[in-house]
């Protein structure tokens, strides 16, 4: 998996917000917001989680869905970027999807948690 160039998920959401944290001047402003867009896809498209069990199939399978929305908000953004002039509203079209790509990733991550707590016998 490492070594591909491919990054994890949070650290190319942290290089996409620093840039768009950056100064949006620079002529290559839109081409490394492009490069870092296709980064975090390119990420997201690597978290696969095992199929779950019982309760938490129905939780996954939505969890898919919103995966493959936030797949395809990605490419289309990435797609247009380079021809789009008005820098400050690509900025916070990226932001809106990058608040919603956490959101997805922090909802994974408490199913994995629910998931291991479960395996556990952590019900109380």
């Amino acid at each position: 998996m490492e070594g591909g160039g491919s990054m994890t998920l949070e650290s190319a959401i942290s290089e996409l917000r620093s840039t768009l944290g950056g100064t949006r001047s620079a002529s290559n402003w839109r081409l490394m917001t492009r490069k870092q867009l296709a980064a975090v896809r390119e990420a997201l498209s690597d978290e696969r989680f095992s199929s779950w069990d019982g309760w938490l199939a129905a939780r996954s399978g939505a969890s898919d869905r919103e995966r493959q929305q936030l797949l395809g908000r990605l490419t289309a953004l990435g797609g247009g970027l380079l021809d789009r002039l008005d820098t400050d509203r690509v900025a916070a079209e990226v932001r809106r999807l990058l608040n919603d790509v956490e959101h997805y990733r922090q909802k994974m991550h408490d199913l994995v948690y629910d998931s291991v707590s479960m395996e556990i016998g952590g019900s109380e």
